[in-house]
């Protein structure tokens, strides 16, 4: 039975996932998830955190720290979530859990904690060479909604960069996008990248797609969407995918400029990984690279594809580790 133990999570649009970690340790001895869209209000979830972690018998006190980190900005006094009705203050965070010391992240802040530890048997490489140490290093993920960080080494340790880049004008390259985009601002006025590099932004893409064919589109969900191309079943799922690899490669060739990421680009998110294979065979890397001028620039930067299911919680737990503060 834990007297000492940390509450970490990891909230997106779509999942809320949470451990149990014993004190000065990354490592949890509990962990569950649950649907954001089937609790009202992020207290009624945490009520049921605590209820069920109760009913495991693991403590006996509340916990003595907590780390969230949550797909919104965190620098506010109420945390707002950029794609889930959830919205509280951290006060009443803070009472919820017996009035501990809380603190709450970015979830790519948290990401590119996790970047920092991970194996070789964690990624794969989608082209590139080498990275060069000691150099910047970017992370960018497609879940509910897209997230961005950087990774910059000062003084022999490394800073993240928090980011809402998945905010950022999506910026088409060609007729097909340009077309695709006319479509988007319909319906959204504001066209960011998130509306394109995301799983909603698959579905965007399919529906324009097969508008601009004069086609109809079955797919309701991301899901459907990856899995009917994974399977060959469907032409349109197959060149959503691919409309998909294209715009994300030009997004992380941009984002490897912006930063000057020669430490390397990686690839997050709950997304991606689906399709691994259709993404390393796409023009994902083709795109990344063509930058006219810059393309040589470019070559040499790797990029890795995360396959590490928990990276925003270990990230989480190593911040709480090593006594972070925001």
């Amino acid at each position: 039975m834990l007297e000492q133990w940390s509450l970490i999570a990891d909230i997106g649009g779509t999942n809320a996932r949470f451990w149990v970690v014993p004190e000065d340790s990354i490592s949890h001895q509990w962990a569950k998830q649950y649907l954001v869209n089937e609790f009202p209000s992020f207290p009624d979830v945490l009520r049921q955190v605590l209820a069920d972690i109760a009913e495991s018998r693991l403590f006996t006190t509340l916990p003595s720290r907590a780390c969230f980190a949550v797909a919104c900005p965190t620098d506010v006094d109420r945390i707002v979530f950029t794609n889930s009705h959830w919205n509280f203050s951290k006060d009443e965070v803070a009472k919820l859990l017996g009035g501990c010391w809380v603190v709450f992240i970015n979830d790519f802040v948290a990401v590119a904690h996790g970047v920092l530890h991970l194996d070789a048997g964690d990624v794969r490489q989608i082209g590139g060479r080498s990275p060069q140490e000691d150099r910047v290093k970017v992370v960018l993920g497609a879940g509910t909604g897209l997230g961005v960080a950087g990774i910059v080494p000062v003084k022999g340790r490394y800073v993240v960069v928090e980011s809402e880049g998945g905010h950022a004008d999506y910026a088409p390259v060609g007729d097909l996008q340009i077309e695709v985009k006319r479509r988007l601002r319909r319906q959204f006025n504001r066209v960011c990248v998130e509306r394109v590099v995301s799983g909603p932004g698959l579905v965007n893409i399919a529906n324009a797609l097969a508008d601009i064919q004069h086609r109809t589109n079955r797919f309701e969900t991301p899901k459907a969407i990856v899995e009917a191309a994974i399977a060959e079943q469907d032409e349109l799922a197959l060149e959503t995918l691919t409309f998909f690899c294209d715009v994300a490669g030009a997004v992380a060739g941009n984002l490897a400029l912006t930063f000057g990421a020669k430490g390397g680009v990686y690839l997050a998110g709950g997304v991606i990984p689906r399709f691994a294979t259709i993404l390393a065979e796409s023009g994902f890397r083709s795109a990344f690279e063509d930058k006219g001028r810059f393309r040589s620039y470019l070559a040499d930067i790797p990029v890795y594809l995360i396959t590490h299911e928990t990276l925003g919680l270990e990230g989480a737990a190593q911040y709480l580790k090593e006594g972070m503060t925001v």
